[in-house]
């Protein structure tokens, strides 16, 4: 394991490309779960509300020497123990829901170790919601009021929205409602899950002000898993045999004509409200795979990835309906990714098939790690490194977030518990590493150019219409309305008494004549209403006829183009059909081509490496026989200096040698010339006095054949002096004994004494050094 470095690793500047496009880093926050219990040793420490600290445990100090040291880490934010749901929510799930409505996309995943928290984190529990339920109801809360209604939009299959007529959207809806025996009421759906029936409370609801009334929307969601490095579907339902089970089937991923990448065949579910959002996802919650292992209770064994659509799509000019335009439509997605944590099996004791799965979630996290190396290495160093997303699912899917599609969130989660020491180190250095990578920032999506506020004129129009009628005294409010007939006839003056009793009576004709003219005068005004109404109604009545005609010749034409368009639908469905066998035999050979392309690449990788450790592997051999050879090279040196030393001391020893042979034979020479001379003066006659003289040449003879007999070099070491001659240094002593005896047959000289004489003669060779020359001037007889 490689050593912590002592403070935080800055961050390296290097050249970066010149572009026009803003960039944002991956914001990377960080949460600490509580301790599970009080007497577990804490090893992270809380120092700032965007710093952390790790402090290695006392007995991995005591084990490791002193190698481990307190390490910093810095965030976006960090969370501490006592941070609520809410707060975690309003700081890092809340703005990516704000850019979903506003057609942008966004990436939240946790990482972190095994039984971090992750889990939590993401879906919460009954009364704490997690970021997961609380984006939904915070979506659900900003467009209720415009959603459209059911089966309006309709997935293509191919990562994109079609927008449905009003009737074929009705026939649809008519449809599910008679599949359906038994209606789904919120009541009911709380009694089905009640997991998830107060995971927020009415206080902490929120919702988004910014939003265009004059849109409608319509929400979509999505379950899927990535087990052992394949894709299963957990909204899919596939037909139950109890007598022969088969195993769910694995999805591709494809990419569509923007190049985004998506799960193909995926089962996406129009919800309306939070409480069916929440009914799906447990739909698919109960069939993800968990596991109880060692470290956690319910580990996740798998990725999750849940997927939140929202699609949109402007009114027409009257506010009335959508605009019929598939280009107009804004297609935004929010991914909400809970990662399976990383674990180490000799912690889990993991064996068979969970040894299988944590080898499988350990490498595509580490294939993950990797793709953020190269990233930030590319943006820093200015290198163009390919970065390996096809290695895992989890990074070929969200390919599309770090080229630039939408904003990508992370938050660490943390156990500060002193056994997961080593594993956090790691996923804080990876955490570290993350925040450097840099993200383009997504471009803003057109919108349709139509005047704003048409949804609340419209809505305003309807509600002034019934009253502009009612003052303007319109034709059902005159004719069909009996209470104001009632009114008209009781307005009429009663008649006076029209009795003369008298002929002088100038009173009551007068006052008759003027009731009958105010009458009258009544009577003209209602007649004069009655053919206004009249009139009124004969127009319209005759504006209706026309707008009959009008509507019978354009239903008989719509007839006759809807018999032409049934016609062009049948080819148009047979093309299809033939295009979709094509397109299923091309997508076997694109899966086909996939597998091989993925195998030459791992032989690729594989031949790689091998090539790179042979090459290293000779660099070594290539040093080792480099150092070999001047090993070598110093051996025969040294070597060849001790046998010069060698045969130049044999050569002196062996000269040395031979002119001791040279000097024994002038010996030996020297003795015979004057034995030669004694034997020639000892015939002429010699002097008796000479006789003595004989024991003394006898000796010499006897002397010289010992030293002939025995041609040995002289017993001491031969060496060179300094004038240019060689020196003997001797270790032995020889002694020579000779004896003679007179002749009886002659007499003695006076005074010698009678018997035999014994004469003894020592040669002394002491160890000291002295010249060839001088030995041999001093041993001549």
């Amino acid at each position: 394991m490689q050593r912590p470095g002592k403070s935080k690793t800055p961050r390296r500047p290097g050249p970066k490309k010149a572009s026009n496009t803003e960039k944002d880093p991956v914001g990377v926050y960080c949460r600490i779960r509580p301790l599970g219990t009080e007497d577990e040793e804490c090893c992270v420490e809380m120092i700032s509300s965007s710093t952390i600290q790790l402090h290695a445990p006392d007995g991995l100090k005591a084990n490791r020497n002193g190698e481990y040291k307190e390490t910093q880490y810095s965030f976006k934010k960090v969370f501490g123990i006592n941070t609520t749901q809410m707060e975690l929510f309003e700081d890092v799930a809340k703005p990516l829901v704000e850019d979903l409505i506003h057609c942008k996309n966004g990436l939240l995943f946790t990482y972190g170790v095994t039984g971090s928290g992750k889990t939590f984190t993401m879906t919460g529990s009954p009364g704490e919601g997690g970021l997961l339920p609380r984006s939904l109801d915070m979506l659900f809360n900003s467009i209720g009021p415009f959603q459209a209604k059911r089966f309006v939009f309709k997935p293509d299959e191919k990562n994109g929205m079609e927008i449905q007529n009003q009737v074929d959207a009705l026939l649809e809806r008519q449809k599910r409602d008679s599949q359906q025996s038994v209606p789904k009421t919120p009541s009911s759906r709380q009694r089905a899950d009640p997991e998830f029936a107060d995971m927020i409370s009415s206080e902490e609801a929120c919702k988004s002000e910014n939003v265009d009334e004059d849109c409608c929307f319509s929400v979509f969601v999505s379950y899927i898993e990535i087990y052992n490095n394949y894709i299963y579907d957990l909204l899919e339902d596939a037909p139950y045999d109890p007598i022969r089970p088969k195993p769910p089937q694995s999805k591709i991923l494809r990419e569509d004509q923007n190049h985004n990448m998506y799960v193909a065949g995926c089962t996406e579910v129009e919800v309306k409200s939070t409480e069916e959002a929440f009914e799906v996802f447990w739909k698919g919650q109960k069939k993800r795979r968990i596991a109880n292992t060692q470290l956690n209770r319910e580990s996740s064994r798998s990725h999750s990835v849940f997927t939140v659509k929202l699609a949109q799509a402007p009114l027409d000019a009257d506010g009335d309906h959508i605009l019929q335009d598939k280009n107009q439509v804004n297609v935004s997605q929010l991914c909400l990714v809970d990662l399976a944590g990383s674990e180490r099996t000799s912690r889990t004791k993991a064996e068979g098939s969970r040894l299988r799965e944590a080898g499988n979630i350990n490498q595509s996290l580490m294939t993950l790690r990797t793709c953020m190396e190269v990233l930030r290495e590319n943006q820093m160093c200015g290198t163009n490194k390919m970065v390996p997303y096809r290695d895992s699912k989890v990074t070929h899917l969200f390919k599309n977030y770090f080229d630039g599609e939408g904003k990508v969130r992370m938050i660490v989660c943390v156990n500060p518990n002193a056994d997961d020491y080593e594993e956090t180190m790691l996923v804080m250095r990876f955490a570290e590493m993350t925040q450097e990578v840099e993200v383009a920032r997504p471009v803003d999506r057109p919108i349709c150019f139509l005047p704003a506020g048409r949804r609340h004129r419209n809505q305003a129009f309807r509600n002034e219409f019934p009253r502009r009628l009612d003052e303007q005294g319109g034709p059902s409010a005159s004719v069909n309305d009996p209470v104001l007939l009632n009114q008209l006839i009781e307005s009429l003056p009663a008649l006076p008494p029209c009795e003369v009793v008298d002929p002088a009576d100038d009173q009551t004709l007068p006052r008759l004549i003027e009731v009958l003219e105010k009458r009258q005068r009544i009577r003209q005004m209602m007649t004069e209403e009655f053919n206004k109404t009249a009139y009124t109604l004969k127009s319209m009545l005759q504006q209706f006829d026309s707008q009959l005609n009008a509507k019978e010749t354009f239903l008989h034409d719509q007839q006759s183009k809807l018999g032409e368009k049934e016609k062009v639908i049948i080819g148009q469905r047979t093309e299809l059909e033939r295009l979709e066998k094509k397109s299923k035999t091309l997508e076997y050979k694109i899966d086909i081509l996939q597998k091989t392309t993925g195998m030459y690449e791992q032989d690729k990788r594989s031949l790689q490496q091998e090539l790179e450790t042979r090459e290293q592997r000779l660099q070594r051999e290539l040093s080792e026989r480099r150092r070999m050879e001047q090993r070598m090279q110093g051996m025969v040196t040294d070597t060849k200096l001790k046998w010069e030393k060698e045969c130049e001391r044999r050569v002196n020893a062996k000269q040395l040698e031979m002119q001791n042979k040279l000097w024994v034979k002038d010996e030996k020479l020297k003795q015979l010339k004057a034995i030669v001379t004694e034997s020639s003066n000892g015939s002429g006659g010699g002097c008796p006095t000479e006789r003595p003289e004989r024991p003394s040449r006898e000796r010499d003879r006897n002397i010289g054949q010992k030293r002939s007999a025995s041609p040995s070099p002289l017993p001491g070491n031969v060496f060179k002096t300094r004038g240019g001659g060689q020196a003997v240094q001797f270790t032995d002593i020889e002694t020579l004994k000779q004896e003679y005896q007179t002749a009886p047959s002659r007499k003695r000289r006076s005074g010698s004494a009678e018997g035999p004489v014994q004469m003894d003669e020592i040669e002394n060779r002491p160890p000291v050094a002295s010249s060839s020359y001088d030995y041999q001037k001093r041993r001549k007889p």
